[in-house]
């Protein structure tokens, strides 16, 4: 979080009155270091250091586990500088520890619809696809409303393409497959939390946040050396935080996890000594010829720091192997020179070790603290250790506002964090503040596929709302360049709402009256079948649903869909009738009498297809002893019926017609059985079969 000169400030305990006085905390595993001081042109003077020591775990791997004692530990300090400056410390400036970073690999294609100009918005829009992509890896399987919020912390592009050929530089080329390969650094919002959770127990209100490797390079590698390829590692207890920059910025953050802890384990095991004395013993290492201690049976020892050193030479070089792996990695080649920092850097031979496996010259591989001085100045005072390096950092980055040359930007009123250097634009800071690639890039709710008579329907989702975004009150986009004192107000994009389609908007099902066959009442129009069933009016349908629509219009229509031959002989009104005759409201259809020559399609109707429905007096007794025809029991009543024109057998939906159910007037759960069993309106019947179809709680099924 970016803040002007007047963060950090504290209030003098006699005037009340506010003062440039910087307050900065640093949170380590083992202990909390805070430093006051005022900046004084290009430099900051301190005026006083407190260093207090954990008395429980309360850190692993400098990430707050218990915010009760490192609160407590924090008050301490605070008390303490409270005490030697005369000054109420009201906000304190801190950072994150680089070993709660995450990094992840992800690539990501953009498909455009016709070949294009790649402008910076399509370059942004593809990157943001990318860094999401990257931070989705963490939590591949929670849906995206629960995905935890991550700010990010940096990335890098490892590779574009442009129409699947790798090119360098998508800029102002025209291609219709835009891809990108990126490395993203991500910081967990729960580590922001409870830095800050613990800061208001303390007492105090954060002003400034930066990330502990950010803020020890400004303290070891002064701004004009950045141009160069330099790698800074800060050797902690628990692990080992490195960055990377080059061209003036930071670009690249890993972890080793390895540090100085593993140094001191082989100590206690070697010499059976307790934790805390072997760090003393470490600590010893670097400047005495001899070293007395006390075993854990009470015995005093004294051993020679050349034979202590050889001891914990094995170790301190898989130390060095896990750093210089981690340093090639982030960098993808050997750096120019490496700076060493945090209290596990004092090791002797680590500098040596370093540069041997990056095969570098000793004299590139050096401890921090000889670049201090070129941001500070503390009169009657020692800080130039290589453990002073993220205490110093945080404080000098936000009294000389070296967290992002000079930037305070606002992010919809709010102070934005940002945690990297060098030119961001709009989709930096809002990446860098917990802002995901689906909230900036608008689209349309998921379509749906309905099949309608065979044929496969598109549903298509609803219209998104627009992401918004002014930069001091001004439209602008995601690849504007933010500038110092900049404000951005930002309005999500909302996406379009998923399909949701109803009967009605695939067909539309309507009613032109009744006709009556065969003196029965059969509806005229267009109604739907739903996976083979009747269809409700207003009836929601699923992806993948089968719509079948039945059309009567006409006396062929009205036959068939009774499960009548489309040819048969028909009086409409009395008056002989085609088959593809219109019927109205009140028609009434009868069969045309045997022998009479009515027409039917232009042809004599042949007697023997005269009638191809026939009662039967009695539920029928075995199959039909006619080739070609079946007999069924239809709500208890006889029926034997003859082929259908098609040839295709009979199924339970040709009865439909058959039976006094009106599908239109629904009287409430409709009833299907052969045999018994329930059965589904496309299922066959063979001969003999008992159909029943009525509505649930009719007490007698009406008789064909």
């Amino acid at each position: 979080m970016l803040e002007e000169n007047q963060v950090g400030r504290a209030e003098t305990a006699g005037e009340g009155s506010h003062g440039d006085y910087i307050f900065a905390l640093d949170i380590g595993t083992r202990s909390v270091i805070g430093i006051v001081g005022v900046p004084e042109g290009e430099k900051l003077r301190v005026s006083a250091v407190e260093t207090v020591e954990h008395t429980q775990r309360a850190m692993i791997d400098g990430q707050i586990e218990d915010i009760e004692q490192v609160s407590r530990v924090a008050r301490l300090v605070r008390q303490r500088l409270e005490e030697k400056t005369g000054l109420v410390l009201r906000h304190v400036c801190v950072a994150a520890a680089g070993r709660a970073l995450k990094t992840q690999q992800a690539s990501y294609e953009l498909s455009l619809k016709e070949p294009q100009v790649v402008n910076q918005e399509l370059l942004c829009q593809l990157e943001a696809g990318a860094i999401e992509a990257a931070e989705r890896q963490f939590h591949p399987e929670t849906a995206e409303q629960e995905q935890p919020v991550f700010y990010l912390a940096g990335y890098s592009v490892v590779q574009y393409t442009l129409d699947d050929y790798p090119i360098s530089n998508l800029l102002d080329h025209r291609g219709r497959r835009l891809g990108v390969k990126v490395i993203a650094t991500f910081l967990p919002r729960e580590v922001v939390d409870s830095l800050y959770t613990t800061m208001r127990k303390t007492g105090l209100e954060v002003s400034s946040l930066t990330l502990e490797p950010i803020a020890a390079m400004n303290a070891a590698i002064p701004r004009n050396l950045r141009l160069l390829n330099l790698a800074l590692v800060d050797i902690g207890a628990g692990t080992s935080d490195i960055a990377v920059s080059r061209d003036g910025g930071v670009v690249g953050y890993t972890m080793a996890t390895v540090a100085g802890d593993e140094v001191t384990e082989a100590v206690m095991k070697e010499y059976l000594v307790d934790f805390t004395t072997a760090e003393q013993m470490k600590i010893k290492l670097s400047g005495e010829d001899d070293i007395s201690f006390r075993d854990i049976l009470g015995l005093e020892h004294t051993v020679s720091s050349k034979e202590l050193q050889g001891k914990t030479e094995p170790v301190m070089r898989r130390l060095c192997e896990e750093i210089t792996g981690r340093i090639l990695e982030a960098n993808g080649e050997p750096p120019s020179a490496v700076f060493l920092v945090g209290g596990g850097s004092k090791l002797p031979g680590l500098c040596e070790c370093v540069a041997e496996l990056l095969r570098l010259p000793p004299s590139r591989v050096a401890l921090g603290g000889n670049n201090f001085m070129t941001y500070v100045d503390a009169p009657g005072m020692e800080l130039t250790g290589p453990e002073m390096a993220t205490p110093l950092g945080i404080a000098i980055s936000s009294a000389l506002n070296l967290i992002n040359d000079s930037f305070s930007i606002t992010l919809n009123g709010k102070k934005a964090n940002l945690f990297r250097s060098g030119s961001l634009t709009i989709l930096d800071v809002l990446l860098m503040n917990g802002y995901s690639y689906q909230q900036m890039i608008s689209r349309s709710g998921k379509s749906m596929i309905v099949e309608l008579n065979g044929e496969n329907r598109v549903v298509y989702g609803g219209h998104p709302r627009l992401a918004r975004i002014l930069l001091n009150g001004a439209e602008s986009s995601l690849s504007t360049l933010v500038h110092a004192g900049d404000g951005i107000v930002f309005e999500p994009a909302a996406p379009g709402e998923d399909a949701r389609p109803v009967l009605e908007d695939l067909v539309k099902p309507e009613s032109r009256g009744t006709a009556f066959l065969f003196g029965r009442p059969v509806p005229l129009g267009t109604r739907a079948v739903i996976n083979g069933c009747p269809a409700a009016p207003g009836q929601r349908l699923m992806t993948r649903d089968k719509v079948h629509t039945v059309s009567v219009g006409t006396l062929g229509e009205l036959l068939a869909s009774c499960g009548e031959p489309r040819e048969r002989a028909c009086l409409i009104n009395g008056s002989p009738a085609r088959p593809d005759d219109k019927l109205s409201d009140g028609d009434r259809i009868e069969a045309a009498p045997e022998g009479d020559g009515s027409p039917a399609n232009g042809e004599p109707v042949s007697p023997a297809r005269a009638e191809e429905k026939q009662i039967l007096a009695a539920p029928p007794e075995g199959p039909s002893p006619h080739p070609g025809r079946i007999r069924l029991t239809l709500n208890r009543a006889g029926l034997e019926l003859g082929p259908k024109p098609d040839k295709t057998p009979y199924c339970l939906i040709d009865m439909l017609n058959l039976v006094d159910v009106d599908l239109s007037k629904p009287q409430g759960n409709i009833v299907l059985h052969i045999n018994g069993r329930n059965a589904s309106y496309l299922q066959p019947l063979a001969d003999g079969d008992k159909v029943d179809i009525y509505w649930d709680g009719a007490d007698t099924p009406t008789k064909p």
